[in-house]
């Protein structure tokens, strides 16, 4: 049996990586069940994990992975807020030419989305490189749209729960909503993978890891390139 706060608190979990693919940071769960502190999600997480509702992946800062929900809970209450999975295991596509995926109607179970190179989630990298090769990805991941995948380089956005070595999906955009996790294209010459965020006429560029500090740029230096909606990990 949970308490009340232990419940919310895995449903908000849940529903957080279904509608984004990544874990919420914890002062997003602390203000998520209007605590007055971090020391109290800590101790509901310690809950749910004895308890055998999370697991924390070892070696990967604040990375949770929901393993079962209370009996009570359905999924009509994720469909009712338009959630849908965002996070899945999976390996490498095969070579392909195409540069672009455009989801016109889940007419299958998956589809083929380009890896156009690797995108920094630490200090910017070159600028996205041409296809490598394509993965399979769920339909219901992704939805309509324009689509393309990118292997991520670095730590900065480990507090997000990506992680070196995940594969994000990025939606193509060229606008943003504060707090979205994007790429961003410096300058014309660096894409790096942060949360997106203004500081008056200018464009912050945020890591989920306090070990970076906050970027500021004027917003002529910036281009968003898509947002992310999901990512796959690979468990060796």
């Amino acid at each position: 049996m949970l308490t009340r706060k232990q419940q919310e608190l895995l449903l908000f979990i849940h529903e957080r990586m279904k509608e984004s693919g990544v874990p919420p940071s914890f002062d997003e769960m602390k203000n998520a069940l209007d605590l007055a502190s971090k020391s109290g999600i800590h101790r509901l997480i310690t809950a749910l994990e004895e308890r055998g509702f999370i697991r924390r992946l070892p070696n990967r800062a604040r990375a949770l992975e929901v393993i079962k929900l209370p009996e009570a809970y359905t999924p009509s209450l994720a469909q009712r807020r338009g959630f849908s999975p965002s996070v899945i295991e999976g390996s490498l596509g095969k070579p392909a030419a195409s540069a672009t995926a455009t989801v016109k109607a889940p007419v299958r179970d998956t589809v083929s989305v380009p890896v156009m190179g690797r995108i920094a989630a630490g200090v910017p990298i070159s600028a996205i490189q041409n296809n490598t090769h394509d993965i399979s990805v769920p339909v219901e991941m992704i939805g309509t749209g324009d689509h393309y995948a990118l292997e991520v380089r670095g730590d900065s956005m480990i507090e997000a729960g990506i992680l070196d070595g995940d594969t994000v999906i990025i939606r193509n955009a060229s606008s943003a909503n504060p707090g979205e996790i994007v790429v961003a294209l410096v300058d014309d010459e660096e894409a790096t993978l942060k949360r997106f965020r203004r500081k008056g006429a200018s464009i912050a560029l945020e890591a989920a890891n306090p070990a970076y500090e906050t970027r500021i740029f004027g917003p002529d230096r910036v281009k968003i390139q898509g947002k992310l909606v999901g990512l796959i990990r690979r468990y060796n």
